[in-house]
């Protein structure tokens, strides 16, 4: 099964392709060349084309229908180039195919915004999306483990149960930003010494974007002379108004690319005591460390509240303090508000009070942000929630 998290910046546009399309990228790197034969034979003859995925999403999701055929088309052009490699008989294993969507999936994005398309809709979409970003994890869930693709600021988490039914965080992806240092290394690396001080600088590349790996964004991709003869290149019906955004080149500009959406990969062998795994766009680890969103859905799942015990520290407390100690232990063990494991964690990062309390007050304070003040209070929110199955980590006997 495959899981994702997609978060747009510059727009919505990018996040909006990529959620649509790179699981389909994955998928197809995945398929055998039998099965692939089979996707082109019913393209060749007109025939209904077997489904590559089994979407669980909500019926009301936006999708870019006007791009659907131009999406299909670059889709059907990655498998007959599988279809042509001699290496390419059972599909790819998870790593290399989660690598080569993201990368595919990326080039097909740049390709888009630079060749004549059918109409000034697909023109105007596709240049939006190549102009913004989207940062990305996906998780492929197998029977034995779990491979985690990242690329940029999300997060994946994995929530393990210790034997005395408390619970652990453990992280099954890096950040991507400038707080990791082997990633701005990495970044600093790639281009000459006489620009170490200005490829990262105030936490940002280039003093702009703040992940260092992201899909679209070819403001930090192409070249100048690119940028401005695709820009140059628009018809007049293309809503230039929507566009005066990426008219703006970074400072510094000298020896792009600076940012690249090849992902890092890891692998967890799953074990009975891991329990589920989070999926978080930034906007969700701003405000909950990992261990506190693993306790949040551990204690949704399994109702149990577990208190430590009173420390020698805190038997020694004041009678204010003692009140804020018990403030804080009463809001641990109030029952929860949602089914949904994914929106009780949302509820809590964005409504927690000063005692760990739910504030409903807070809450619809945060909500009701109008779009131009949201972003200096809170960041956009997506997570998912995977359970898993211990019974498939177990040792099978025969």
């Amino acid at each position: 099964m495959l899981f994702g998290v997609f978060d747009g910046h510059g727009g919505w546009a990018c996040a909006q392709a990529v959620s649509e399309r790179l699981l389909y990228y994955i998928a197809i790197a995945m398929m055998s060349k039998q099965s692939l034969e089979e996707l082109e034979r019913c393209m060749e003859h007109g025939r209904p084309v077997p489904p590559i995925l089994q979407w669980y999403k909500h019926h009301a999701d936006f999708n870019y229908r006007e791009s659907a055929s131009l999406y299909i088309d670059h889709l059907r052009v990655f498998w007959q180039e599988l279809l042509d490699s001699e290496e390419h008989e059972e599909g790819m294993c998870p790593p290399d195919a989660l690598h080569h969507a993201f990368k595919r999936l990326d080039a097909d994005i740049s390709l888009e915004a630079q060749v004549p398309l059918s109409n000034d809709l697909m023109k105007s979409t596709a240049i939006q999306v190549a102009f913004a970003g989207c940062t990305a994890c996906v998780a492929h869930v197998g029977t034995d483990g779990i491979h985690i693709a990242n690329a940029g600021d999300c997060r994946a988490v994995l929530g393990v149960q210790e034997e005395d039914g408390s619970w652990r965080a453990l992280p099954l992806s890096q950040d991507h930003n400038s707080q990791n240092q082997a990633e701005v290394k990495r970044i600093t690396a790639e281009h000459p010494p006489s620009e170490r001080d200005t490829v990262v600088t105030d936490d940002r590349l280039l003093g702009v974007l703040m992940p260092l790996r992201a899909f679209g964004d070819v403001r930090f991709k192409w070249s100048r002379e690119l940028q401005q003869s695709i820009l140059n290149s628009l018809e007049s019906g293309v809503d230039l108004d929507s566009l005066n955004l990426y008219q703006y080149t970074p400072p510094n500009y000298l020896t792009p690319p600076y940012l690249d959406v090849a992902p890092e990969i890891t692998y967890h062998k799953l074990r009975p005591q891991d329990r589920f795994l989070i999926l978080g766009t930034d906007g969700l680890w701003d405000e909950l460390r990992s261990e506190e969103a693993v306790r949040l859905v551990g204690e949704h799942l399994s109702g149990v509240h577990l208190q430590a015990p009173v420390s020698p520290s805190e038997r020694q407390l004041k009678l204010g303090q003692m009140h804020e100690l018990l403030q804080k232990r009463r809001a641990r063990a109030s029952p929860p508000l949602d089914t949904n494991a994914a929106t009780h964690l949302i509820r809590h990062a964005l409504g927690t009070g000063e005692y760990g309390e739910l504030c409903q007050e807070r809450l619809a304070s945060m909500l009701a942000l109008p779009e131009d003040l949201a972003r200096m209070y809170r960041d956009d929110v997506s997570a998912t929630v995977v359970y898993l199955n211990s019974d498939l980590a177990r040792p099978h006997h025969n």
